[in-house]
């Protein structure tokens, strides 16, 4: 598989790169290019986060572009209360240039075939809307794209009703679901939410990491979420969302999907970013989106252990294993 991977790192992104470089690593899936968007902190940032995650996970040569800096139709809101003034909580990634020739990026992949090729959005919708306008025969080529975002009967985590991504860029989202090249896989809070990083596993992950660089600044990292949740009254632990989005992307875990409609509220003040879902057909259109409206524990308990396989190929790219050099190598030959 073949990724595209849009995100605004932020502590959960931090994870599922952390994944994907493991991935690319070991030759399971090609991480053709990362992108950001202005959500968690403005996109430059973004960018220079994602740049510095995935050199500490021996992955610094992947094309990285930062997108479009501002939501579509609302003024951009960050979240610094949740990650931190830089994104990263108390971690601080060092000042980089950075690249902004995102749609070329995705231009590429698409023009390199898009059977195997998938775009995960785990940030605001607003550069999968904005490629829409500029590029619309290559946004009509994408057949595999999934999203964290929404809460479907479901509590929201910005106002009573709207999650994060949705409510920093409706418009974005709207456009997108009003116009899906194909159904969009949707994992929304209600099932992320059970996706839960608490410190005992935290502990674990870094012994599991070793001697990669990334294990270094998981604390720094993580720690300021921890703290985000325990002041909210969910405990001294920490959501990944964007972990389980990309784990279920890739296949790695397959909770059952509902297929659907679903629409977003872009203009009310008062339910700014609501995403509802059409589950009676009372709007009688073609569905748009399959979406993830629950998961267990099994499932859970099945991706922290795919995760700590990705921190031990880490570990072991980090200690110069050459047996898994060489099958990445055979891999990529095949």
């Amino acid at each position: 598989m073949r990724i595209i991977y849009d995100c605004d790192p932020g502590v959960d992104d931090t994870y599922a790169l952390i994944y994907f470089a493991a991935a690319a690593h070991a030759g399971t899936h090609e991480l053709e290019c990362v992108t950001t968007t202005s959500g968690n902190v403005d996109a430059d940032q973004c960018a220079r986060n994602a740049a510095w995650i995935l050199t500490l996970c021996g992955l610094p040569i992947i094309p990285l572009a930062a997108g479009i800096p501002e939501p579509l139709g609302w003024d951009l809101t960050t979240a610094p209360e949740t990650h931190g003034d830089t994104g990263l909580g108390y971690a601080h990634a060092p000042e980089r240039h950075v690249e902004h020739d995102w749609d070329r990026l995705w231009i590429d992949a698409i023009d390199r075939g898009t059977e195997d090729l998938h775009l995960i959005v785990t940030g605001p919708m607003t550069n999968l809307a904005a490629f829409r306008r500029l590029h619309p025969e290559h946004y009509a080529k994408l057949r595999h794209i999934t999203v964290m975002g929404g809460a479907f009967t479901y509590p929201g985590n910005t106002t009573p009703t709207a999650e994060w991504n949705f409510w920093v860029d409706p418009h974005a989202a709207k456009e997108v679901f009003a116009d899906a090249p194909a159904p969009i896989t949707v994992c929304p809070l209600n099932a992320t939410e059970q996706m839960l990083l608490t410190p005992e596993r935290l502990e674990h992950i870094k012994h599991t990491l070793g001697a990669a660089p990334i294990a270094e600044q998981l604390d720094s990292i993580t720690r300021f979420y921890f703290e985000f949740h325990e002041e909210m009254g969910e405990g001294y632990q920490a959501q990944i969302h964007d972990l389980f989005t990309v784990l279920t992307a890739t296949s790695a875990i397959t909770p059952e999907p509902q297929l659907t409609t679903v629409d977003v509220e872009a203009d009310s003040d008062l339910t700014r970013g609501t995403s509802v879902a059409d589950t009676k057909d009372f709007w009688e259109r073609d569905p748009n989106a399959a979406i993830i409206t629950h998961t267990d524990t099994a499932t859970i308990e099945h991706a922290w252990t795919l995760f700590d396989d990705a921190s031990h190929i880490l570990s072991r790219i980090a200690a110069g294993d050459a047996a898994l050099e060489k099958l990445r190598h055979l891999r990529a030959e095949d």
